[in-house]
């Protein structure tokens, strides 16, 4: 049924109810007024709120309901990671960058996974750490690496940086 069908339908049950009321009059007539009006007040009120929610289900979520859902959070790849990449490609492309900030990293994992695991020093146990790594990744991270006469040469192939990150992560 149609909201303005529903409403009509009300008012005019509401209204014979009140012309019978007046004609019995149980209580005063002001009463049988107020309640009348009261009634009817009522039945619009009903009816406005169904139809503003009609419309709003048609319409979609509200502003205040789409700010009220929680949002996913934006996948964001952490800064650390996007430093480590950089460094990588460029270290792969040049050698004084390979020298001044991939090596020290690589450097740093070797040092730690040595220590971690078999309780080796890097610095102070170089035999043994040469043992451990390999010839490959020895040559990058030994603590003797001179830095390189040309900066901008190609840096270390990243083949070569596969090879020594299996044997870091082997360790």
């Amino acid at each position: 049924m149609s909201e303005r069908r529903r409403l009509t339908t009300g008012f005019a049950i509401f209204t014979l109810a009140l012309v019978i009321a007046l004609g019995i009059r149980p209580v005063p007539t002001e009463r049988i007024l107020a309640a009348y009006v009261l009634v009817l007040a009522a039945l619009t009120l009903a009816s406005l709120v169904r139809t503003v929610a009609a419309r709003q289900e048609s319409r979609g979520a509200s502003t205040f309901a789409r700010a009220l859902e929680r949002r996913r959070p934006a996948v964001v790849r952490p800064p650390e990671l996007v430093l480590v990449e950089r460094d990588i490609v460029l270290g792969s492309a040049n050698a004084g960058h390979f020298h001044s900030r991939l090596r020290p990293l690589l450097r740093d994992a070797a040092a730690t996974r040595l220590a971690a695991h078999h309780n080796v020093d890097l610095d102070r146990q170089p035999d043994t750490a040469r043992r451990l790594l390999g010839d490959d990744a020895w040559a990058i991270v030994r603590p003797d690496l001179e830095k390189p006469e040309d900066l901008y040469a190609p840096g270390l192939p990243l083949a070569r940086l596969r090879r020594v990150v299996g044997t870091l992560e082997a360790l």
